[in-house]
């Protein structure tokens, strides 16, 4: 047995101090040789034959990972042989402790050199973890009972922990190396020795946090992946009470987990922000951190966190109610395939098993696969997501629920709904069957049709329980209203009834008796005044697939549900304050007689308790008669949302129109009245003559009307335009309609402060402009300059709105990008107005980018469908492609030209400043317009006569030096080299391209000139500069002789410096 070995209590441990690696002795010299750049290697001396043994140990150990553990163990030997003395007795060399940390660090030093590519030093950092992991082992079991005790109450001394320390002094100083493979290979070791050990010296605890920690800041993010994966340990175990006693460099460490929440939230790095997810501290004020990155910018985070993270975080169910919620529906419609499969597994997998209990010894399962079929735990974890709010028409627990039945099988299988099951629904069992049926019936192909026909009641008999737990739900309303009692308890009610009508709403109605039935009860339900709203929109859907999709079952459903308006209508209004008991009263009058006379005071106060009466009942009485038209109204409108054929050809709906609609469109109450231009909006889709005399109607709302109205009127508008384009088409007869609907769509396009209102026009518009009903060039630069304008920045619906709708307008259609070009240098002189109206603290998109996204959307190549311009045919009928059309962007080029050559100094304004400021604006509008030019696609299969009129103006554009610097002279000599070479006059217009210049440079210098003459004579001196400043520019117009020699001596000499 190896002989024992000294070990100290002490929580430093004292390195062994050697000529070739000296341990460092204080915090200051540790801190003078981290800043050192470069690796000190020690001499090599004489060959022995322990560096022999331990260089063939390194050699094996690079070569494969497959003998580490061998490796280990043969290394393990060696070191016992030095640091032991029974060992060194029995071995045949005499070799120190030293002498064996010495070599080991020679092989260590050699890795610092090897590249990040190079798997080898990846190899031989994963030995050295393992070697030191199992050497550390080792040693303590070689510790006497009685040092046991105290070692785990402090740091031992041993010789794993003295050749741990000299290997982290060696590597220390080498973070700071300029060499970024060294600081990459140190910080990788530093970072796989912390992680492989239980325990450290606390000499070196705050020296690796603060070289560390210098590492998270390094310009490489392999280097700073190593760093994270150190301090991550490290911060899980940060002592708090060393802060007390740290000097300078503790400034760096302190708050190390607050410093590393915040390298996880903002690194740029995919990589590191991902090695601290998984790396760092799980605890209650990390974990809001950790799951944040559920909406990480890369695809491999996300998944890491719902493949790795969240299983390992253990029960979910200490997690809120709102952040279950928040991961599902963030996880479930994640835009990568991958992150929504890790979603759907850890649902089905992990969150069930949570709920479903721990497995039972009895149970044969094997380890890593789903657990036994458990309905109570399923029915649980419906209750932890809370289904009755989550399952809304938005919600996530549909479609979470999708991926359950989707990945287990076994639950499709073994589940069943008895009698029992359906006699004591709950909104989470109810819940379940439903989206069981929906899976069924809409997945699979028509394959697992088998099992709603088998574990589904028949429609009969789910009628019968839909009647059931309806008049529950009735009875409970009623009662609610008699006392005045809230809807919380009604809920859950109304919860069970929705669900029972969405599986009614997918049954097969071939049964006759079946559909009398549900046909009789759904009757029957759609008259009761109390049901709610949503279950009154369902029942008329479900109403509606009973009746038959033929036009009989249309003209059935309609008189159905009037018949269920009116008596909807007679119920409610047939309700009147009765006294209970009439007789008592009146002898309680004459009590009142016989016992007092009554006097004038009396009766005043009799007179007024019954105004007040008579008061309050008419306010009862005109409140229940807006709840009456309200829902007749909410019936009638949910009926509309079903009917597709002709109004007129409908006797009841002309009925309902004449006697409910119309009424309530003209009612001097606002609710009553926007309802009611629902319902008119509706009547209007199925007949165009009614469309037609009410557009005005729906126009004069949107004028006079409040927000919500006029978004009302919006839609109803846009819904109207949509199904008869021939109202506002070219063709049109009526003009004057058309420019009204054109100015109330500009006029709401411009509504700033009323977001709702901007949304639902750029909406309409969207899609009334990519459908072709509206064609109309200024809507459409107003929707492009509301994309850009800083005052749209809070509107995010808008935005992104335009983001999907600009680029599939201008991709779909020739047309459409003809309309873009020829609006694109009205938009970009609009873009600078707003340039120039921001104030100091607002940012705005650049003009660059503007116009880049601007000859992206007029890109011809970018046709999703290309035309006859582009495609021919051969004599055998084959299908030839020719080069892509480039008319557009030369009809671009030619506007933008046009505007650069209609800007100079001519300007007739009365006013000196306000021409110096116009022409101000021209040059950086010049600035804005000219480099895209460059950009332009020029193509051979283009209009020839278009590339002689574009070829000239450019020429006339260079000839007249209309370009102000060097991108803008580049844009043009880029655009004039690509159609001289089109059109095959190479040589001839060479002259003009030397001679490129501007006027704009002896303009600048007046501009810098006048602003520095007007600081220095003041305010009162300011016409007289102005005016000089006009006089230098009239001279520029006018190219005197010798501003032109001038400018052409500048110009040689920039072109010979260029």
């Amino acid at each position: 047995m190896p002989g024992k070995v000294a070990a100290r209590n002490s929580t430093t441990s004292r390195l062994p101090r050697k000529s070739s690696g000296p341990a460092p002795a204080s915090r200051k010299s540790t801190r003078t040789r981290i800043s050192s750049p470069t690796i000190v290697i020690p001499q090599e001396g004489p060959t022995s034959t322990l560096r022999t043994r331990i260089c063939d140990v390194f050699s094996a150990a690079q070569r494969t990972t497959a003998g580490h553990r061998k490796l280990v163990v043969g290394l393990r030997k060696i070191q016992e042989a030095c640091c032991y003395e029974q060992a060194k007795n029995q071995g045949r060399d005499d070799f120190e402790e030293n002498d064996f940390n010495v070599e080991v660090a020679r092989c260590v030093i050699r890795l610092m050199g090897v590249k990040k590519s190079e798997s080898v030093g990846d190899r031989i950092v994963r030995y050295l973890g393992i070697f030191l992991r199992h050497a550390s082992d080792k040693d303590a079991e070689l510790l006497p009972e009685s040092d046991v005790e105290e070692a785990t109450q402090s740091f031992s001394e041993t010789p794993t922990t003295r050749l741990t320390s000299y290997i982290l002094s060696i590597s220390l100083p080498l973070l700071a190396s300029k060499e970024k493979t060294v600081r990459y290979r140190s910080t990788q070791l530093i970072a796989h020795i912390i992680n492989s050990l239980d325990s450290i010296d606390d000499e070196y605890f705050n020296l690796l946090k603060v070289g560390l920690s210098k590492r998270v800041r390094d310009k490489e993010p392999m280097i700073r992946v190593q760093a994270v994966l150190g301090l991550g340990r490290l911060a899980g175990n940060e002592d708090d009470m060393d802060s007390e006693n740290a000097d300078s460099d503790d400034d760096v460490v302190s708050g190390l987990l607050e410093k590393l929440l915040e390298i996880l939230q903002n690194d740029p790095s995919a990589d590191v922000r991902r090695s601290l997810l998984l790396n760092l501290p799980i605890t209650p004020s990390t974990l809001p951190y950790l799951l944040e990155r559920a909406r990480d910018l890369d695809p491999a985070t996300r998944r890491a966190l719902y493949s790795r993270l969240l299983p390992a975080l253990g029960d979910f169910r200490h997690l809120s109610l709102s952040m279950r919620e928040k991961l599902l529906r963030w996880g479930l419609r994640d835009r990568d395939e991958n992150v929504r499969k890790a979603t759907a597994r850890l649902f089905r997998e992990r969150w069930i098993e949570d709920c479903a209990g721990p497995r039972t010894d009895s149970e044969d399962v094997t380890p890593g696969a789903p657990g036994p079929v458990n309905i109570e735990g399923l029915l649980e974890l419906l209750e932890r997501i809370d289904v009755v709010n989550s399952a809304v028409e938005d919600g996530i627990a549909l479609e979470a629920m999708k991926e359950f039945w989707s990945g287990r099988p076994d639950y499709r299988d073994e589940i069943s709904f008895g009698d029992e099951f359906w006699e004591h629904l709950t909104p989470e069992s109810t819940f379940m069957v439903r989206s069981f049926n929906d899976f069924c019936s809409q997945e699979g192909e028509g394959k697992l049709e088998s099992l709603i026909e088998e574990k589904m009641p028949e429609v009969t008999k789910l009628a019968f329980f839909l009647q059931r737990y309806t008049n529950d739900l009735v009875d409970v309303l009623r009662s609610n209203d008699a006392s005045n009692e809230g809807e919380e308890d009604t809920v859950e009610q109304e919860f069970v009834v929705e669900q029972l009508l969405r599986i009614a709403k997918t049954l097969d109605y071939s049964d006759e008796v079946g559909r009398r039935k549900m046909f009789a009860l759904l009757r029957e339900t759609l008259a009761i005044a109390e049901l709610p709203d949503d279950i009154t929109k369902l029942v008329v859907d479900v109403l509606r697939d009973v009746c038959g999709v033929e036009a009989s079952g249309e003209r059935d459903f309609c008189g159905v549900v009037l018949e269920a308006v009116a008596e909807v209508h007679d119920t409610i209004l047939a309700d009147e304050v009765v006294p209970e008991n009439e007789d008592e009263s009146f002898h309680s009058a004459q009590s009142e007689l016989s016992d007092s006379t009554p006097t004038k005071d009396s009766q005043k106060q009799s007179k007024a308790s019954e105004n007040a009466s008579d008061g309050e009942e008419d306010e009862a009485k005109a409140i229940r008669e807006i709840m009456v038209n309200m829902k007749c109204l909410h019936i009638a409108q949910c009926m509309l949302q079903n009917v597709e054929g002709s109004l007129q050809k409908n006797l009841h709906l002309v009925t309902m129109l004449n006697n409910l609609v119309v009424p309530a469109v003209r009612s001097h109450e606002a609710p009553i009245r926007e309802r009611g231009l629902l319902c008119l909006g509706l009547c209007c889709l199925l007949d165009k003559n009614l469309a037609e005399e009410n557009l005005t109607l729906f126009l004069h709302c949107y004028n006079k009307g409040h927000e919500t109205l006029q978004v009302t009127a919006l839609h109803v508008l846009s819904d109207i335009l949509a199904t008869h384009p021939s109202l506002v088409s070219l063709q049109s007869p009526d003009a004057a309609l058309s420019k009204s609907v054109s100015k109330i769509f500009s006029k709401a396009i411009k509504a700033t402060q009323a977001i709702d209102v901007q949304s639902a026009a750029i909406i309409a518009l969207c899609k009334l402009m990519l459908t072709g009903v509206i064609q109309d060039e200024d809507l459409l630069k107003q929707a492009v300059i509301a994309f850009f304008d800083p005052a749209t920045k809070e509107n995010a619906v808008l935005r992104q709105a335009l983001s999907y709708f600009l680029p599939v307008f201008c991709h779909s259609r020739r047309e459409n990008m003809e309309t873009m070009a020829s609006v694109a240098p009205s938009i970009i002189h609009a873009v600078i107005g707003l340039v120039e109206e921001l104030d100091e603290e607002e940012e705005m998109v650049g003009i660059g980018t503007v116009g880049n996204m601007l000859v992206d959307w007029t890109d011809a190549r970018k046709l999703v469908v290309q035309d006859e311009a582009c495609v021919s045919w051969d004599e055998a009928g084959r299908k030839e492609v020719k080069a892509v059309n480039g008319d557009i962007h030369l009809e671009l080029a030619e506007h933008l030209l046009e505007k650069v050559m209609s800007h100079g100094c001519t300007s007739k304004l009365k006013s000196a400043f306000l021409r110096y400021s116009t022409y101000l604006r021209a040059g950086e509008e010049k600035k804005a317009i000219i480099p895209l030019l460059g950009k332009l696609y020029v193509s051979a299969n283009s209009t020839p006569e278009k590339l002689q009129v574009i070829y000239e103006l450019v020429t006339e554009a260079i000839d007249t030096k209309a370009a102000n610097d060097a991108a803008s002279r580049n844009g043009l000599s880029k655009l004039h080299l690509a159609l001289r070479k089109v059109i095959g006059e190479a040589g001839t217009t060479s002259k003009g391209v030397e001679e490129e210049t501007t006027v704009g440079v002896a303009l600048e210098e007046s501009i810098v000139v006048a602003k520095a003459e007007s600081i220095e004579h003041g305010e009162t001196q300011m016409a007289e500069v102005i005016q000089d400043a006009e006089m230098k520019m009239t001279e520029d117009e006018g190219k005197t002789e010798v501003q032109d020699s001038l400018l052409e001596e500048l110009l040689e000499d920039e072109d010979m410096e260029l």
